[in-house]
């Protein structure tokens, strides 16, 4: 998730917004949850409380949850760039790209150049047909953050969608390499070198 902003909350709610993000960071998603709750009762109207709520509930794969607390937070202020992200996030991984799109878009103008903002919005832009757009916007974010294997990948798949076979195994290699591991980049590496290699031997014959 992108980095969040601090608003003009006093010492002691920052402190414990900083606890709470720890947590979360460290997997512990329910006691994260739990400590932002209890926040809430002392300030019902910490909106980083209730984009912590969501952006846990999404880790934990729980949308629906997450969204409401995204919902509530923008009511009480409506330039929470990190909802809008996260229910960018959301429905586009329900492939609503319309919906998404809409979402990373007014989460980008709040908070301009952020890589994550940005790759989210590409990939959301290039999935409802504006793939020109979604590229050069995916573009924008790995020159941000040229080591996001996360992006390489989805630059990639959106070469080899658009038949740029070359471009595309170069970009997914680079993937590969920052994490090997990850088994849907190396799925995606071997259909993009398959391809450019079927297109590299039609070539070839065609040259003949």
């Amino acid at each position: 998730m992108p980095k969040k902003k601090n608003h003009d909350y006093p010492d002691h709610i920052l402190a414990a917004l900083e606890s709470i993000e720890e947590l979360k960071l460290n997997g512990k998603h329910d006691e994260s949850i739990k400590q932002a709750e209890q926040l809430l009762v002392e300030d019902p109207d910490c909106v980083g409380a209730l984009e912590e709520i969501a952006d846990n509930y999404v880790s934990l794969d729980q949308y629906d949850r997450a969204m409401k607390a995204c919902s509530r937070a923008l009511k009480l202020d409506e330039d929470s760039y990190t909802s809008h992200y996260i229910l960018g996030f959301i429905t586009s991984q329900k492939k609503e790209w319309e919906s998404a799109v809409g979402h990373l878009k007014k989460s980008n103008e709040l908070h301009s150049n952020n890589p994550e903002i940005l790759r989210c919005l590409g990939w959301a832009m290039f999935n409802r047909k504006k793939r020109t757009q979604g590229i050069v916007v995916l573009e924008r974010s790995l020159n941000l953050d040229p080591e996001n294997s996360l992006t390489l990948c989805d630059l990639g798949i959106c070469y080899l969608q658009t038949k740029k076979f070359d471009k595309a195994v170069e970009l997914l290699k680079r993937a590969i390499a920052l994490d090997p591991d990850n088994k849907r980049i190396q799925e995606v590496y071997q259909a993009a070198k398959g391809f450019k290699d079927k297109f590299t031997d039609i070539d070839k014959t065609m040259a003949m």
